[in-house]
């Protein structure tokens, strides 16, 4: 009994090693691995999509937020890939478009402008929520700022304006001042919002924090900034003139046929159908017309009298 005990256990230990090297495959041929050779494996390219930008006059996530839906309904209307892309500055979006990287520009007047010069071309513009294909500048203070009540009153006070390419936003303004004879240098200070994109928005809020005396924004900013402050503690001291609404535009060498199915595609959006009218609601305007680029020719006249090249501008940005 006592040899018993210990030949089992030899017996199991000595089969268990034979299906062990059996499990090897000692008899079968070794393949031998060169691991010298290697193959290089190719992502896929992505698919190529129609580039669409808004200009950064408010922060990225109200750019998408307004524009994304817009974004899909052009896409299922024509078949198009259409991807948004954000740049964070008015000089980076103009520059975007100059290069190519930008396909369909949505910009204010001026902007439009300064890239039109690249061959983009203007091929459409917005009814604004108004009603009217055009849009003004706004001069906003606090209500109980005493000083400010007028257009002259602003003389000698200090200044935040959104952009230097903004139209509503700065231009605009700039171009009512000089209609009453008043020059950048009769400020104390004009400064303009910093930072990636939200600009209307911090040209708002800087006021509002009694960090300046007074704003210049584009009409109906207020109503989309009512979220984040107290308007109502905000008054319009004054308005500029109406201007061409913002601008559709198709860079230099786009395939004329993308461009007339995404015009199409805008043009046949309306208020009357229940959908589209969230669409455009959504993207803060009520419809989408045919342009050409004379149609800004009153803008090019208001570049050339503020003669915008010769202002000479300090190590911050700001007018002197």
């Amino acid at each position: 009994m006592l040899k018993l005990k210990y030949i089992i256990p030899a017996v199991l230990l000595l089969l268990g090693a034979a299906f062990y090297f059996r499990g090897l495959g000692l008899d079968e041929n070794i393949v031998k691995v060169d691991m010298s050779v290697r193959e290089e494996i190719n992502e896929p390219d992505p698919e190529p999509a129609i580039t669409y930008a808004y200009l950064p006059q408010y922060s990225h996530k109200v750019s998408y937020q307004r524009h994304n839906r817009l974004i899909e309904y052009l896409a299922h209307e024509t078949g198009l890939s259409i991807r948004q892309v954000f740049p964070d500055t008015f000089e980076e979006h103009r520059r975007m478009v100059e290069k190519g990287d930008i396909d369909i520009s949505f910009s204010n007047p001026m902007t439009y402008i300064k890239f039109a010069g690249s061959g983009a071309k203007a091929f459409a513009r917005i009814i604004e929520p108004s009603g009217s294909p055009t849009f003004r500048g706004q001069i906003i203070a606090r209500k109980d700022n005493r000083i400010i009540r007028k257009v002259n009153d602003c003389i000698g006070k200090s200044w935040i304006a959104v952009d230097p390419l903004s139209a509503g936003g700065y231009l605009f303004v700039l171009g009512l001042f000089l209609e009453k004879g008043i020059t950048s240098d009769d400020f104390k200070e004009i400064a303009f919002a910093a930072g990636p994109g939200g600009k209307q928005e911090k040209a708002v809020l800087a006021v509002y924090a009694g960090k300046y005396d007074f704003a210049s924004i584009r009409e109906g900013t207020l109503d989309i900034v009512k979220d984040k402050v107290n308007i109502s503690k905000l008054r319009i001291v004054a308005e500029t003139k109406s201007y061409p609404s913002w601008v559709y535009a198709a860079r230099k060498d786009l395939n004329p046929k993308i461009k007339e199915l995404i015009a199409n595609a805008m043009f046949n959006l309306s208020m009357n159908n229940q959908q589209q009218a969230k669409i455009l609601k959504q993207a803060g305007m009520r419809g989408i017309i045919p342009a050409k680029d004379s149609d800004y020719d009153s803008v090019r006249i208001l570049i050339e009298k503020l003669d915008l090249d010769s202002s000479p501008k300090n190590e911050r940005g700001l007018i002197r």
